[in-house]
């Protein structure tokens, strides 16, 4: 998959979210004629500028997909969890705020109407999929890379926005606990192992088969019917 300049050539704009007590920083692009938009939630230590997510983001971009790349921790929280790293598991913590990121996009001009899917990495996934089952009406598509949905616990039968769980195939450990999530989980969903790849898919063609994968996803379950096809640009 070739990713180049986005094509629409939007802007990136810092933002700030209000969570609660906290405010939280953002990375957010509206491509001109944006059909939908993903929040991305990272997990495990990384933050919005996470080289792997910002790739998959540059992708969906050039698809008419607009982008929010959110921490979810405060520089100082971020500062206190690299040396406990409780937070990053703090599922309810982390599932509040995506959904308070939400509720920040249905009040903005440029994103109200929208509808909003989630890109979950790591334990960002399981906040993901908590923070869908709490907003079924808002959010449409969810898929998780290399993610921890197990942490989801009850949530997960609550989820009604379709799921695509990609997973690493040397990411042994991971795939069982997909496959575990899975069985709990009644909404739409499907488990797609990308050959070869490790948690981190920094293996060469890894991570652009992910972009696809989600690309794909989203097009079928984010994008509203009767909007122009997303995916007939970008290739691989």
């Amino acid at each position: 998959m070739t990713i180049g300049t986005d094509a629409a050539a939007a802007s990136e704009r810092l933002v700030r979210v209000g969570a609660g007590p906290v405010g939280l920083e953002g990375s957010l692009v509206i491509p001109p004629g944006a059909a939908a938009i993903v929040v991305f939630a990272h997990g495990s230590g990384s933050s919005r500028h996470s080289p792997r997510n910002r790739f998959v983001a540059a992708a969906l971009r050039q698809e008419r997909l607009g982008t929010l790349l959110l921490d979810l921790l405060t520089a100082g929280e971020e500062a206190i969890d690299a040396g406990t790293g409780h937070l990053r598991f703090d599922i309810e913590l982390l599932a509040d705020r995506l959904v308070a990121a939400t509720d920040f996009l249905a009040r903005q001009t440029s994103t109200r109407g929208l509808p909003v899917g989630y890109f979950g990495a790591s334990t960002g996934a399981a906040a993901a999929l908590v923070a869908a089952a709490q907003r079924p009406d808002r959010i449409a598509a969810v898929v998780s890379r290399g993610g921890r949905p197990d942490l989801a616990g009850g949530a997960l039968p609550r989820v009604e926005a379709p799921t695509l769980l990609i997973v690493g195939g040397n990411d042994f450990p991971v795939i069982d606990l997909n496959r575990e999530a899975m069985a709990q989980m009644h909404c739409k969903h499907r488990l797609e192992i990308v050959p070869g790849a490790s948690h981190l898919f920094e293996e060469p063609g890894t991570l652009e088969a992910v972009a696809r994968l989600a690309r794909t996803w989203f097009a079928q379950h984010l994008v509203p019917k009767g909007a122009s096809r997303i995916g007939s640009r970008t290739t691989a």
